[in-house]
């Protein structure tokens, strides 16, 4: 079910996409400040600010400092906007978007361990030396899988799992990456599967 506080930004996203439009603004245009989007829906600052980080990470605007906010050329990314609609709502759609993203991840493994490169491994087995982000591990896996739309997928479901998940932190367990790095390594699936379900 969704919560108030989800319905009201939400209703916020859907209000500023209607001010792009009634607007007539395209492509690189330059979209109303935050504080002049607030004042015209009438609401605060803040929600303001949550909506168009929304919208910058669907690919829709983007910020460029100093300069304002900006309307990029979306037509490339149906997908993003499409996942971007389904996504902001309800509890359950954020268990399908953990759960599409687990197995997205999973299949990638699967194809890493046949396509992964000499190359990729030593860059892992670098990244594993430094202190460094889980997802820029699963990142750089998801790239050896060697398919470009799955990548791009990725991406886009990862950025919305940190998004709706940043108040959440996990303790990362070093051990369990390693051990997927050397299950790749051998290019052992089960193995690597198995380190994976683990983390």
């Amino acid at each position: 079910m969704t919560s108030p506080s989800s319905k009201v930004y939400i209703e916020i996203v859907k209000q500023i996409r209607s001010i792009i439009q009634d607007d007539g603004l395209s492509v690189g245009d330059k979209i109303p400040s935050e504080r002049e989007l607030s004042e015209r829906l009438n609401v605060g600052r803040s929600s303001v600010r949550e909506a168009l980080r929304s919208l910058e990470l669907l690919g829709l605007i983007e910020t460029r400092r100093g300069e304002g906010t900006f309307l990029k050329d979306f037509g490339d990314h149906q997908l993003i906007h499409l996942l971007g609609t389904f996504i902001i709502q309800g509890d359950k759609t954020r268990d399908d978007l953990l759960e599409a993203k687990f197995i997205l991840e999973k299949n990638c493994i699967e194809l890493a361990c046949q396509r992964i490169t000499d190359e990729m491994l030593l860059e892992l087995q670098d990244k594993m030396k430094d202190e460094i982000a889980p997802e820029d591990v699963i990142n750089t896996i998801v790239g050896a899988a060697g398919n470009r739309l799955l990548l791009r997928i990725w991406i886009v479901l990862n950025e919305y799992v940190k998004f709706i998940y940043e108040e959440h932190t996990h303790e990362i367990n070093k051990e369990g990456y390693d051990e997927l790095v050397a299950a790749l390594q051998v290019r052992n699936v089960a193995r690597a599967l198995s380190a994976y379900e683990k983390l």
